[in-house]
């Protein structure tokens, strides 16, 4: 007898919901973590008088009680749902280009569309036709990717999804401030819209616009607490700052787990939340040739450079009107991504303000702000080590430059700072180029093409979370709790 029925590799997201699927369910489960906590990207941390939201940024998906395809359905089937406050945000995003536009985008599809009619005069029509297509590409998308026969799919699908987006704008826009607009979440993708797909902008437009932003009170590391205890409550048992040194296979099949102290644990099934390149380094001599051709063949993904801060002045002091707010220098969203590998002064970023729907980590007064641009690895390889700490602090100051477009005077308020680089990335989370979405998130890596989730060539072995899926944390969350169920119902057949 096995000494688990599964072994769970990393409590990230997908690990998480893996995991409690499965203890839930009556498998016996051995989640395996190397950090302190449970989370990944999912974690906080505090300095001084703040606690400070390591990576979530707008959880999408979460909907209203009652709403099909979402997560908050998902959560009540894990027993976590009566465990999270959710804080709703009304706004999509306040996306700036100094000298072109100024659009707040409300989190709504009929508002959205005055609001982009009414900055944008003469392209209401355009505007609406443009979301139809969105929300077309979109339901197509779900119902084949839930298994609907090709022939059953509305043509417009194949002819519009994988078109690039930029493509896709030129078609309904002449207006490239509008096309700017629209296209403002290809950054939570990481891929410019001369790269990305149509249908991966579309998807997480419909996911907020459909399902509203959300936070979560107490931020995301609550929601991996929460997970963590419903697994411990089903009797799941938990081993943290503990690595998994390799997976152990017989006969070409993953039977167990070998810790770093030595210890071998037998299971059933394994279930990897962990990169890739790593999972399979794991394996040793095992992995087979399939495998080795496929990952030759893909490129690992952006990382990103945060800077947290604690400012002693409230979010209305400091002219934040929304949560999440976009700056770019200009309309160049390929010179944008060409940045990305170098440490010229940050171009465009990502500024979330945890306190104008406050998720309780700031002081009464304070607010808890966090400003990020991505980036690759490589920006980092020159950077010696005794010019690590100089050069870190001296690229925070241009993303400081770049925010003070909308919050003059910010540096004033500032009372705590932390700076996270790739490097830092890579470190706590273990994964290559501390990679946040996993591979390079291009056409390539499209589900029609790539199918790691469901055949990793290695019997026993299965694999959860945004390298083997879009990644995000709404996709890491399902991608954990889909492949569970896979699992239970293959041992049930």
């Amino acid at each position: 007898m096995s000494d688990f029925d599964a072994v769970v590799i990393g409590a990230g997201n997908a690990g998480l919901t893996a995991a409690t699927t499965l203890q839930r369910a009556g498998l016996r489960t051995l989640l395996v973590e190397r950090h302190s906590i449970p989370g990944g990207c999912a974690t906080s941390f505090r300095r001084g008088r703040y606690e400070f939201e390591v990576a979530l940024h707008q959880l999408s998906g979460i909907g209203s009680e009652g709403q099909e395809f979402s997560l908050r359905g998902l959560f009540e089937k894990l027993g976590v749902i009566d465990r999270l406050d959710f804080v709703q945000e009304h706004d999509l995003y306040r996306a700036v280009v100094p000298g072109e536009y100024d659009v707040t985008l409300p989190a709504d599809w009929a508002a959205a569309v005055d609001v982009l009619s009414d900055a944008f005069p003469g392209n209401r029509e355009r505007v609406e036709r443009f979301f139809q297509l969105v929300k077309d590409t979109t339901i197509w998308q779900m119902a084949a990717m839930r298994g609907l026969p090709p022939e059953q799919v509305d043509p417009t699908y194949f002819r519009q999804g994988l078109r690039p987006l930029s493509e896709v704008l030129d078609d309904h826009f002449d207006d490239p401030r509008l096309k700017s607009v629209l296209a403002t979440y290809w950054t939570y993708a990481g891929q410019p819209p001369s790269r990305l797909a149509f249908q991966d902008l579309a998807l997480m437009l419909f996911a907020y616009l459909e399902f509203k932003p959300w936070h979560i009170r107490g931020g995301s590391q609550a929601m991996s607490s929460a997970f963590l205890d419903s697994f411990l409550a089903a009797g799941g048992e938990v081993r943290f700052n503990t690595a998994v040194e390799a997976i152990l296979t017989e006969r070409g099949r993953a039977v167990g787990v070998r810790l770093d102290d030595g210890q071998e644990v037998s299971a059933r099934d394994v279930i990897s939340n962990a990169s890739l390149p790593l999972t399979y380094a794991m394996l040793g001599d095992a992995v087979p040739t399939t495998v080795r051709n496929d990952l030759a063949t893909r490129r690992i993904g952006v990382s990103g450079f945060v800077l947290h801060m604690g400012l002693d002045a409230t979010p209305a002091e400091l002219g934040f009107t929304t949560s999440t707010t976009f700056v770019n220098a200009d309309l160049d969203e390929d010179r944008l991504h060409a940045s990305w590998h170098t440490l010229e002064p940050a171009r465009g970023i990502c500024v979330s303000s945890y306190d104008v729907a406050p998720i309780g980590f700031a002081p009464s007064g304070a607010t808890h702000v966090s400003l990020m641009t991505l980036q690759y690895a490589d920006a980092w390889d020159k950077v010696s080590p005794g010019e690590y700490a100089r050069a870190k602090f001296a690229y925070a100051e241009t993303l400081l430059d770049r925010v003070e477009v909308i919050t003059p005077g910010i540096r004033d308020a500032i009372e705590e700072v932390d700076v996270a680089t790739p490097m830092t990335m890579s470190r706590y989370l273990g994964h290559p180029g501390g990679a946040i979405y996993g591979y390079d998130q291009d056409r390539t890596e499209n589900w029609l093409f790539r199918n790691s989730e469901r055949e990793t060539h290695v019997p026993g072995l299965h694999l959860a979370g945004s390298w083997v899926a879009t990644g995000g944390f709404q996709p890491t969350l399902e991608s954990g709790h889909r492949v569970a169920r896979r699992l239970l119902r293959h041992q049930a057949a």
